[in-house]
């Protein structure tokens, strides 16, 4: 069975190492992911899908991470994130 999550990044630290964490904002919590090219590191991110996550920071996209029965992500999808002051702004204009 896989399991997902869906949120957004908020947050990211590279580190001159190569190493890359990344918070993610999901169900009103912030998980922190991880990816380090040292195997003595425990590194819980794949490193393409880690740079993919970096590249959304500061935008409206939101994410579903796919984790294998292991835990380990095996992907992850990308789409617009709805934005919900636009929807607030719609209300009040059919309210008035």
């Amino acid at each position: 069975m896989t399991n997902s999550i869906f949120g957004e990044v908020i947050r990211v630290r590279k580190f001159s190492n190569g190493d890359i964490e990344i918070d993610f904002h999901h169900e009103e919590q912030i998980t922190e992911y991880r990816y380090s090219a040292d195997p003595s590191r425990l590194g819980n991110f794949p490193k393409d899908l880690a740079e993919t996550l970096v590249s959304t920071l500061s935008t409206d996209i939101c994410i579903e991470i796919f984790f294998q029965d292991d835990g380990i992500p095996s992907h992850i999808e990308l789409e617009q994130c709805e934005d919900d002051e636009l929807d607030e702004d719609d209300e009040l204009d059919e309210d008035e």
